[in-house]
């Protein structure tokens, strides 16, 4: 059986040019902007405009581009890798949100080598309305637009899969055998923020977020561990849930505490962790008397990690409606726009 897994992120800009088309993309998502396409697609151009010489500043800290393509190439190569060991014909597609290759890309090449069967794999770990649903709608669409008529298995999301806790807990034990032995040391979890009126709609992001938190603590087995969840990249003037990462440097400082952080909604390299975790909060941390600061790694291509994403495609390209870390849907009911029902029903 030809298996074709397409791989879907965020995606960032490959070059200063593409910075802003790429957010205008971004602020022109419906799951991002929450208005009729006649005001948003202006209003998307209009804040790409507005935050593209800030954007292309940062890009320029990691060489002028996002290397969150190569990172994902690099996961579908050893993706491809693990899923031959199970006996799979299989071949990784990547469908990036915001910037090439997009997912009608991908659609048109999955179209071209013709497969028996097609799983839909997130490199999200939590769902969101606001990253998973977004991409998963996009590549409906081209899909659609391609042709493509082949068996389609969607994985919803894996926010406590053995694999990936294993992989996270195993880069952290690295980082924590680093620590300066008269320094106290608190654990910072940090995953991207959403304002607080999306969870409030129903979004599982947070639930599942602190979920992930939860097992690698468990995982990691530490008696009296100092730990906590927090958020970053908050933008613009709503109410984003918290903490926020920032404050939470902050008021490591006053205490005069050391800081492992830890991106745990990430599963490779980008700006918000090259840049906003190790330049900016970095300095951050100095400026606010951090005692010492270590940056946990993303899970990348960690044997473990990439072991568990071929699980999850082999269960699903046996035909499982839906693949997520229990039997069925994991999110409690308040959260109505879990993916759960979304990739049941097809």
């Amino acid at each position: 059986m030809k298996l074709a897994i397409v791989l879907f992120n965020l995606g960032g800009p490959d070059s200063p040019e593409a910075v802003e088309p790429f957010l205008r993309t971004l602020f022109s998502d419906p799951a991002i902007i929450s208005l009729p396409g006649i005001f948003r697609a202006p209003l998307g151009a209009f804040i790409a405009k507005r935050r593209g010489p800030v954007a292309r500043e940062i890009y320029a800290k990691i060489g002028g581009r996002s290397p969150i393509v190569e990172e994902t190439r690099a996961q579908a190569a050893a993706l491809e890798a693990a899923l031959a060991v199970h006996g799979h014909d299989a071949q990784c597609f990547i469908a990036m949100r915001y910037w090439k290759p997009f997912a009608r890309d991908a659609a048109r090449a999955v179209k071209a080598w013709n497969p028996d069967r097609i799983v839909l794999l997130p490199l999200y770990p939590q769902f969101s309305t606001t990253t998973t649903d977004s991409s998963l709608k996009d590549w409906r669409a081209a899909a659609k637009q391609a042709g493509i008529e082949a068996p389609t298995t969607r994985i919803c999301c894996y926010p406590w899969e053995e694999g990936f806790i294993a992989s996270k807990a195993k880069l952290i034990a690295a980082a924590l055998a680093k620590k300066k032995p008269a320094v106290d040391y608190r654990l910072l979890l940090s995953a991207h923020g959403l304002p607080k009126r999306t969870v409030s709609k129903g979004d599982p992001y947070q639930w599942q977020v602190e979920k992930t938190a939860a097992a690698i603590v468990d995982r990691l087995g530490i008696n009296n561990l100092d730990w906590q969840v927090c958020y970053q990249s908050r933008v613009g003037p709503l109410e984003w849930i918290g903490p926020s990462t920032d404050s939470e440097i902050r008021r490591a400082g006053d205490e005069g505490k050391g800081l492992i952080v830890v991106p745990i909604a990430f599963v490779s390299e980008h700006s918000e962790t090259l840049v906003e975790l190790d330049i900016e909060y970095g300095k951050l941390a100095r400026e606010s008397g951090v005692a010492d600061y270590i940056r946990v790694p993303t899970v990348g291509i960690e044997p473990g990690f990439i072991a568990a994403l071929a699980g999850l495609a082999s269960r699903a390209a046996s035909g499982e409606t839906v693949v997520t870390c229990g039997p069925g849907r994991i999110c409690p009911k308040q959260y109505s726009r879990c993916g759960f029902e979304d990739a049941a029903n097809g």
